[in-house]
């Protein structure tokens, strides 16, 4: 996973036909996805339940790039194994989700995945402040975390303020939660460069018809780099 700040498109599975992930995951790839985004939730963390390790595995074969994995469960330190040997390439912990943040990174590091840090919209960015050095990626909240389809909330301060934490760092920021090419230029032009879409990626298409999820993903991405009419 060579680091590079272009933009990104990570098209989260949890808008996607259920009955056929492994299929769906290879048409957003095909239609020019760069990152596949797996939403886990635990109905405790978050109150919503969705999948788990088994899940992640029975994917994996379908996806020949990356992997990214967002782990909204508490605790979180338990599962990483599972995950890792699932074959995630990102394992995202939110910083609220318990008190050792700082170990759970490390534990995602020393698993072999590059670590993430999720923020919601409540948090501010001062919160990974010291967390930087063991952090691959921070993922900005930009909806209050358990379903998709929500309203985009405006994050673009704290987006800011990360990137500036950042400095040279190579790390990147992710934003989560009512990406669409409305709101994509604004976080991107804050810094962000991976940019997570559920139903503004798969609507209109289907394992059948994947031609509107290149369209989509184009959309977002061209919207983005400014350059979408």
């Amino acid at each position: 996973m060579p680091f590079d700040r272009s933009i990104k498109i990570a098209p989260s599975i949890l808008a996607a036909d259920f009955a056929n992930f492994g299929a769906e995951c290879a048409a957003i790839e095909a239609q020019g996805a760069d990152w596949v985004h797996v939403d886990v939730m635990d109905g405790h963390f978050v109150p919503n339940l969705s999948f788990g390790p088994a899940t992640c595995a029975a994917i994996r074969p379908h996806i020949k790039g990356v992997m990214d994995v967002h782990l909204m469960i508490s605790p979180v330190d338990p599962y990483i194994d599972a995950f890792a040997a699932a074959g995630a390439d990102i394992l995202t912990a939110h910083v609220e989700a318990g008190p050792h943040i700082h170990r759970t990174l490390q534990a995602i590091r020393a698993a072999g995945c590059k670590a993430g840090v999720a923020l919601n919209p409540g948090t501010p960015a001062e919160a990974v402040a010291h967390l930087l050095d063991l952090t691959d990626l921070i993922c900005v909240m930009t909806v209050n975390p358990g379903f998709g389809g929500q309203k985009f909330i405006d994050m673009s301060d704290k987006i800011k303020a990360l990137r500036a934490m950042i400095g040279d760092r190579p790390v990147h920021i992710e934003i989560d939660g009512g990406v669409d090419a409305n709101t994509a230029p604004s976080v991107a032009a804050a810094g962000a460069d991976v940019l997570v879409a559920g139903s503004a990626v798969f609507k209109g298409g289907s394992v059948s018809d994947p031609a509107p999820y290149g369209e989509n993903i184009r959309a977002i991405r061209a919207a983005a780099e400014g350059t979408w009419t």
